[in-house]
């Protein structure tokens, strides 16, 4: 099996994890926000694991994009494309620039928001930083997704 197919499916099934992940981080930040619960162990795991997950699939889609041949870095510089017919096709636009650079920001967001949450001295103010930027992040992540090529793969 050629690394791009490896790192596609790598890609792909990774992604589910992150998203239950996010998902699972997001919704604990929002509701113990609003009980205010005590930031705990767990809470900390919680959105470690977040950080850690988003990061691992952040770097997979890296090397993908300069790997594969149809969906990545080559194909978008060959000298018959220019930057017109790139951005004139949705397809095309969502993975040569929308997908790359949103999962991007939402990493940074993640990030950002980990480690603002460590500087608070509440609780309250804990799940707030990881409430705000997480959930953010999830939403722009679902918002960029390729759903047609990753549901059909």
């Amino acid at each position: 099996m050629a690394l791009d197919r490896i790192l596609d499916v790598v890609h792909g099934y990774w992604a589910y994890l992150v998203l239950l992940i996010l998902l699972l981080a997001s919704l604990n930040a929002i509701v113990k926000y609003f009980s205010n619960q005590p930031f705990g162990a767990k809470d900390f795991r919680v959105s470690l694991f977040g950080l850690i997950v988003t990061h691992i699939q952040v770097l997979v889609g890296l090397l993908l994009y300069f790997v594969h041949p149809t969906l990545g870095f080559a194909s978008f510089t060959r000298d018959d494309m220019n930057m017109a017919d790139i951005m004139g096709n949705s397809e095309m636009r969502l993975f040569a620039v929308e997908h790359p650079l949103i999962m991007i920001i939402a990493v940074v967001l993640i990030t950002i928001g980990y480690s603002k949450h460590k500087k608070q001295l509440t609780s309250k103010g804990k799940f707030k930083m990881l409430a705000i930027f997480y959930t953010i992040a999830f939403i722009l992540i679902l918002s960029r997704i390729p759903w047609d090529h990753w549901l059909n793969s």
